[in-house]
C-alpha cells in the first residue's frame, strides 16, 4: 500500500463509523483480527515495510492509532469504539501474547472503549483456528478464556471474552473468575435470535446451536446467515 493507499484506508474507516453512527448504532467494531487489513499491519507475519509502517512495533501500530484518531475526529469522544484483537496469530513469525498484551495497553492509552480477544488467522493451523466446530459439552466451551484472562491482566479498560459460549453456567463462571468482563456470542443468536430474552426469562437451557458451522452455507451462496438446523426443519415440514 502506498502512503496515499493508507490515507484512504483510514478515512474509509473514519467514514464508515460516522455512517454507523447517523444509521443509529451504539457503537461500533475495529477489526484487528484474524488476518484482516489492520492484522495484517500489527502483524510482523505480513508486515515486511520498512517505511514508517512498519519494523518496530510501535511502527506497526501506526495505522490503528491514525484509524482511532480519525475515527474519534469523525464521531465524538461518547460513541463506543471497540477493538477485535488476534491476541496470538499462530503461525512463524506472528503476533504472540507478549505484544498483544502490548497492542493492548497501547489500544486503551488510545481511548477505546473495550477490546475483544481472539486469536489465529486464515494461515493458521486448522487445529488452531478460533471457530471450533461441534461444541456440545461445558468443557469445550469458552476456548479463548486464557488469552482473554491475559491481556485483561494488562489493561483497565473492559475485555470481551469470545469461543463458543454457550450455556450459562460457563457465562457466571467467567464473570465470577474475572477471566473477561462482558461477554460475546455469535451463533447462538442465528439458532436462536432471542436467547438472552430466554434466559432472563428462567429457561436457562444451554443454548440450541451445536456450532456445526452450516450456517455460512447459505452466507457463502450470497444469500444470507442462517441455522442449517432450522432450514432442515422447515424443508421436512414443507415435505410432510
Amino acid at each position: 500500500m502506498t502512503r496515499e493507499d493508507i490515507t484512504r484506508f483510514v478515512e474509509a474507516h473514519a467514514a464508515a463509523a460516522a455512517r454507523s453512527r447517523r444509521c443509529g448504532f451504539d457503537g461500533i467494531q475495529l477489526h484487528g483480527a484474524h488476518g484482516m487489513g489492520i492484522n495484517q499491519f500489527l502483524s510482523p507475519a505480513w508486515n515486511r515495510r520498512e517505511d514508517m509502517y512498519g519494523g518496530s512495533l510501535q511502527n506497526r501500530y501506526r495505522l490503528v492509532g491514525e484509524i482511532l484518531e480519525a475515527i474519534r475526529g469523525a464521531v465524538g469522544k461518547d460513541f463506543p469504539v471497540m477493538f477485535k484483537l488476534s491476541a496470538q496469530d499462530f503461525v512463524g513469525n506472528g503476533v504472540e501474547l507478549p505484544e498483544s498484551a502490548e497492542i493492548a495497553r497501547r489500544l486503551a492509552s488510545d481511548g477505546i472503549d473495550a477490546i475483544q480477544v481472539s486469536v489465529t488467522c486464515p494461515a493458521s493451523n486448522p487445529d488452531k483456528h478460533c471457530i471450533k466446530k461441534m461444541i456440545v459439552k461445558t468443557e469445550d466451551e469458552a476456548y479463548l478464556a486464557d488469552f482473554a484472562r491475559y491481556i485483561k491482566q494488562g489493561v483497565k479498560v473492559p475485555v470481551m471474552i469470545v469461543g463458543g459460549i454457550r450455556s450459562m453456567p460457563v457465562v457466571d463462571g467467567i464473570l465470577k473468575e474475572k477471566q473477561a468482563d462482558y461477554i460475546s456470542i455469535a451463533r447462538p443468536f442465528i439458532r436462536e435470535p432471542h436467547l438472552i430474552k430466554r434466559w432472563k426469562g428462567g429457561d436457562t437451557a444451554v443454548a440450541k446451536c451445536i456450532s456445526c458451522n452450516r450456517c455460512f452455507e447459505t452466507g457463502m451462496k450470497g444469500l444470507g446467515i442462517s441455522c442449517y438446523w432450522e432450514r432442515k426443519g422447515k424443508e421436512e415440514n414443507g415435505k410432510a
